[in-house]
Order: structure tokens, then sequence, then C-alpha cells
């Protein structure tokens, strides 16, 4: 598949982004207070979510899930972690 100079640039601002978010998602599960941390988190995602927007109108679709920036503080390492939940019984 052959992409267009501008596709290829986004496609690597994305990857990087991304690489971000990741990093400072694992910070997060360590360090849930660092409000600074979750400030740039917030920003990262914000910005990841408008890219890959712009990305998908131009281009076409890049995956069938979205990107959740966090609400209030970070709530992910205090609740059941996916694997651990009882999906029949509720938990």
């Amino acid at each position: 598949m052959m992409y267009h100079e501008g596709q290829t640039a986004m496609l690597r601002k994305l990857q990087a982004l991304e690489f971000a978010a990741i990093e400072l998602t694992l910070y997060l599960d360590t360090h849930p207070y660092d409000r600074t941390a979750l400030r740039d988190y917030n920003q990262l995602a914000h910005e990841l979510m408008e890219l890959k927007k712009n990305y998908s109108e131009k281009y076409g679709p890049l995956m069938a899930y979205g990107f959740d920036p966090a609400q209030g503080d970070w709530k992910w390492a205090e609740e059941p972690w996916p694997w651990e939940m009882d999906y029949e019984g509720g938990r």
C-alpha cells in the first residue's frame, strides 16, 4: 500500500503521541495523584483524538474503538482490571 507524504507524517505523529500516552498511562498507574502527569495525559489525549479525527476524515479509519481522556482523578488502577471482572455476575 502506498502512502502520501502527508499521510506518512500523520501516522508517525500518531505513533509518537500514542507511545507518550502509553508511557503516561503506566506512570499514572503508579502515581495516580500526580496532577502534572494527569494534566499532561489529558492534553495528550485531546491532541491524539484530534489527530485521529483529522486522519480518519482525510485517509479513513485507524481503529474500531476510541481513545478517552481521564475524567477527574486517574481511576484505572483503582478499578478491577478487565480480566478480574466477573462478567456473568457483575462486579
